[in-house]
């Protein structure tokens, strides 16, 4: 153990897990209506929201923001991005960030030699197609902005970036290597622009000098922005936040300790240091005072930063979390698209949900307590209202309850739909 933690107080775990949720926006419930502004504010508060185009419930980005938003409505995402509050890119995946930090992401992909899936495609895509390519790019530049779906496929595809059609492929490619970037999206699709065109509607402006700073000063900046979304990290889960090769350790930490630009903790029963952003430090204080509640009861998105790292929430929240999605149907444990469940700073189970928007019914296929957990009227009660709040948010206030885990929670949580 390093000789910074010998001289500090040391967190317990649940002071630990209610600094993470309060970097994260997840502590307590918002208490007012959403405004527009904060939807930005929460996107820059967790540097990045992962775009996935699963729809089963709502697709990710939207329920990410609703777990910390509350009621808000969908089309804030695609307004932010059309103004250039917004932008898009690849970060941890694909990624919306804010306007003033797409220039580092775009300097970090111009810089540096990238081992992302997306990359070597778009390179394999070059390779193969570039006469075709530059014809595309010479399109968009002439004509405007497309869609995928402005050209016709002639074979019959299925999923996948090689079954795309051709076309398709082309735009992502371009996307992934900086030359188009999403104006807009329609019905979720994106609309490809040159980049030059959709920097110059960035609010705030792009600014210019990103582009010229070295990769180890930006990767300097994701470590420290990564350690401040987080709100307390090992060192070996700071690299995947952003996706950065090699990892993190704690040499390379070191400076911005010394710098004053991270702080050093201990968390009781981790073999490893804890780091805190400076910018925490009053969290941190009330953290060791004790002074933090977790009171929010909110469903997750699978592709929510707080759970997308398994062996991160394994440690956090002692809670083994796979999205199952990808998983062929006959190793799923609990379901397609499983929401976990967070309850005042725990999270106490999951759900595999489905919104049936026709029928106006949000289906829960089953639900899942953990085995450590005892519901209590209060849990379930609150539980009860989350579901129902997300489903009215859906448009399906009508709610259809499977199996549960223990069988006695449907009971409970039905009398609470029908009170």
């Amino acid at each position: 153990m390093s000789e910074l933690l010998l001289d500090r107080k040391t967190l317990t775990l649940s002071q630990a897990r209610a600094l993470q949720l309060a970097a994260q926006g997840l502590l307590q419930a918002p208490r007012r209506r959403a405004r527009r502004d904060d939807l930005i504010a929460t996107i820059q508060r967790m540097r990045l929201l992962q775009i996935d185009s699963i729809h089963v419930v709502a697709r990710s980005p939207y329920l990410v923001l609703y777990a910390r938003l509350g009621d808000y409505p969908l089309a804030w995402l695609e307004e932010a991005l059309e103004v250039g509050r917004i932008a898009e890119c690849w970060a941890h995946e694909a990624c919306f960030v804010t306007a003033a930090d797409i220039g580092l992401h775009r300097a970090w992909r111009a810089q540096s030699e990238s081992n992302h899936w997306a990359d070597k495609h778009a390179a394999r895509a070059r390779d193969a197609n570039l006469k075709e390519m530059h014809v595309l790019l010479e399109r968009v530049r002439t004509s405007g902005a497309v869609r995928a779906s402005d050209f016709e496929r002639t074979d019959r595809g299925v999923s996948g970036w090689w079954e795309w059609k051709p076309e398709k492929r082309w735009l992502e490619a371009w996307f992934a290597s900086g030359e188009l970037m999403v104006t807009r999206r329609e019905r979720f699709q994106r609309v490809y622009d040159l980049a030059e065109r959709v920097l110059t509607k960035l609010d705030p402006p792009l600014d210019a000098s990103t582009s010229t700073l070295p990769p180890d000063d930006i990767r300097r900046r994701f470590i420290l922005d990564s350690v401040r979304a987080l709100g307390i990290t090992q060192a070996r889960w700071i690299a995947d936040y952003f996706r950065l090769k090699p990892a993190v350790d704690e040499r390379e930490l070191a400076p911005l300790l010394a710098s004053g630009e991270l702080l050093c903790v201990q968390v009781r029963g981790w073999d490893s240091a804890a780091y805190v952003h400076r910018d925490h430090a009053p969290l941190l204080d009330s953290a060791f005072a004790g002074r933090l509640r977790a009171t929010h009861t909110a469903l997750l998105s699978p592709f929510d930063p707080l759970v997308w790292d398994r062996a991160r929430v394994r440690a956090m929240f002692d809670f083994d979390y796979t999205i199952e999605c990808y998983v062929p149907a006959a190793k799923r444990r609990y379901g397609y698209y499983v929401l976990p469940i967070l309850h005042r700073g725990r999270l106490i189970g999951r759900l595999d949900a489905k919104a049936h928007r026709a029928e106006g019914m949000f289906e829960v296929k089953a639900l899942f307590l953990e085995e450590s957990v005892t519901p209590t009227e209060r849990m379930l009660a609150e539980l009860a209202q989350a579901i129902a709040a997300m489903a009215t948010w859906h448009g399906t206030p009508r709610i259809r309850l499977g199996r549960c885990r223990p069988a006695q929670v449907a009971a409970a949580l039905r009398a609470h739909w029908r009170g």
